[in-house]
Parts: structure tokens; sequence; C-alpha cells
């Protein structure tokens, strides 16, 4: 049975939440909050979510992983193992210097950049891209040549680092080790905004081929 992914907008901040499926198994990356249409969708189907994967800490992309524990109480929470404090802490998770509390429940699975996580007959090796946070991965499948960015890579951008933890130099670092080393034709599936290719980021991206080393702020992405 192919990947199957399907995409959900969730929040103020417009952040993109997949749903991967594969041979009967089903993942959850970066549920924000509100949770509920993806946790909807999830009833209507037969598809119950084994996993939650994380590619950081920000209360974007942790806001609805209670939720969904609560409706899906097996499902296991897999993050970073640098951004795993970040989870139950507000101002580390940067949503209470924005004026709202988020609190997800603590990880059942610390994820390490240079292993991997199987979904069905799919793997999925964790890259480091950490910069943005101190501990964001990516998620890559060779055979699926798609990989999930998180806040490190989006088209035309990358995550910002102006924050508390983030670092400008290591993100690009790791943006040209990890992600512009895969093939061109890979689909990048970022945290916010369109889906675009590893090609055209490399071709392209203003903030890795003109020489620009911080993003500018915007948000938390």
């Amino acid at each position: 049975m192919p990947l199957d992914i399907e995409i959900f907008v969730l929040g103020a901040l417009e952040t993109n939440c997949y749903l991967l499926r594969s041979a009967g198994a089903c993942a959850v990356v970066d549920p924000a909050f509100p949770a509920e249409p993806v946790i909807s969708f999830l009833e209507g189907t037969d598809m119950v979510p084994q996993q939650i994967w994380l590619t950081h800490g920000h209360g974007d992309h942790i806001g609805g992983v209670g939720a969904l524990k609560e409706a899906f109480g097996d499902a296991r929470v897999c993050c970073p193992v640098g951004d795993a404090r970040m989870l139950g802490d507000p101002m580390a998770n940067m949503s209470a210097p924005f004026g709202f509390t988020v609190s997800a429940p603590a990880p059942d699975q610390l994820l390490e950049p240079g292993t991997a996580l199987m979904l069905g007959e799919t793997s999925w090796q964790i890259l480091d891209t950490a910069g943005h946070t101190p501990g964001s991965v990516s998620f890559y499948s060779n055979t699926e040549r798609v990989v999930l960015t998180g806040d490190a890579l989006f088209a035309g951008g990358i995550g910002r680092t102006d924050i508390p933890g983030a670092s400008a130099e290591r993100l690009i670092r790791n943006i040209h080790d990890q992600l512009l080393v895969l093939p061109d034709e890979t689909r990048v599936l970022p945290g916010h905004g369109p889906v675009t290719t590893i090609g055209a980021e490399r071709a392209g991206n203003p903030f890795l081929v003109g020489g620009r080393s911080d993003s500018e702020p915007g948000e938390w992405n």
C-alpha cells in the first residue's frame, strides 16, 4: 500500500498538520490547536493513530497533542530529545510570550537524530535540523521521496532564529548537510505554507543561495 498523506491547516498560525498512513498504520505529525478537525476526520474512518510525531517543541506544533491523546489513548508521543522539556513548559515552548498557555503530555518516546521510525511499510530517517529550536528534527522517507521539515525549511524561507534557543549558524549548516543533500525531486512538507521540493529550494531559496544568514521575524515560524 502506498503512503497516503492528508494535510490539515490548523490554528491562527496556520500550522500544517500531517496525517500519514501506510499499510494500516497511522501517525499524526505536529498536531496544532485545535485538533478537532483531525480527530473528526479520524473518527469518520477506520484509522487509529499509533504515533504522534513532533518535529519540534513550539506551542503551535504541539497544541493538539493533549486532545489527540485523550481521543486515542494508545497513540505514542514521539518527541525530539533536545526539545522534550518544552512540551510542558509554556515559556520554553513560546506559547506564554504570545499570551496563551500550551502544555502537552510528556513524550512516550524520545527521538535521536540518526535513528529511524517505522510506519507500516515505510521507514523514516530522523534528520538533525536543529537551529530553529535546540532539538528540531525532520522526518525523511527515501522510498517515498518525501521529507517533513517542521519549521526548519519552507518554500522560499527558513525557520526564524531570533528567538530563545535558536541558532542561525546551526540551522543553515543543518539544512545544507541534512536536507539539501537529498534528491531534487524530494517533496518538502513544511510546518507552514505550501509544499515545495528540495531541488526548488536548493536553486531558489534566498536564505540558502543568496548569502542571507538569518530569517526575518514572523510569528513562530
